[in-house]
């Protein structure tokens, strides 16, 4: 039985790509309850790219451009998420580090350059900024353009935790190369997609993958009849990431 359980917990899921949503693809096509059957932990947004959501211990929070934090209804579908089960491989501790200095460490000293992995950071945080794109309606812009209107939080001195992913260039498009993290307060008084922080202390976990299962939403006519021009998709999705 552990076996069995050791292969799920060894593979990341995916339901969409980041890449569709550069050129608007925004409708959700599978539901938070169907995405929770294979993940605890993740990240993604919501319908309409209705805010940014960070999955916690198999609770979905969604945080939106009004500031106001809350949990999705089973229901609810997403356009595109990213969720695994925890079975943690490495931690550490780490204190009074930038975002670009704790990056740094993580892939100086474990080698984990080319593999697709999950971060998880828990305490207590100097600085946080977030981003949180506003939810859109039809017709839907591209992603970089909703990027540009997007909502900004600042907050200092506040616990919570940071969750996301490292993807090796090799799958900028599917996911974003690179970290790509979310942040939720203990309190939920901020989240969203981490622009900046600082760690003042807190504990690091990281989980590679040797599986990434890619889901994609074939009972969706609109994703079928799309064309999806990949010329300037990789400078879209630095630009709207970022």
């Amino acid at each position: 039985m552990r076996g069995k359980q050791m292969v799920k917990e060894s593979k990341v899921y995916q339901h969409g790509t980041l890449g569709m949503l550069v050129p608007g693809l925004f409708e959700g096509t599978m539901t938070v309850a169907e995405l929770l059957k294979h993940g605890d932990w993740g990240i993604g947004t919501a319908s309409g790219l209705d805010g940014e959501m960070i999955v916690l211990d198999h609770t979905p929070y969604l945080a939106q451009s009004s500031g106001e934090v809350r949990i999705l209804n089973p229901d609810e579908k997403v356009p595109f998420a990213t969720v695994h089960f925890e079975d943690i491989k490495n931690s550490f501790k780490a204190e009074d580090l930038t975002q670009k200095e704790l990056e740094s460490k993580i892939l100086s000293d474990y080698p984990y350059k080319n593999v697709f992995f999950a971060v998880k950071i828990t305490g207590k945080f100097s600085s946080v900024k977030t981003r949180v794109v506003e939810k859109q309606t039809r017709p839907y812009k591209t992603l970089l353009e909703v990027a540009n209107e997007q909502a900004v939080f600042d907050a200092n001195d506040l616990s919570g935790t940071v969750i996301g992913y490292f993807a090796p260039e090799m799958f900028q498009g599917m996911a974003a190369a690179g970290f790509h993290l979310h942040f939720l307060a203990d309190d939920r008084s901020i989240g969203g997609h981490l622009l900046d922080f600082k760690v003042a202390e807190a504990t690091v976990s990281l989980q590679p993958f040797t599986t990434i299962e890619q889901h994609m939403p074939l009972d969706n006519q609109e994703f079928l009849d799309k064309d999806l021009n990949i010329s300037d998709m990789h400078e879209q999705i630095q630009k709207s990431e970022g």
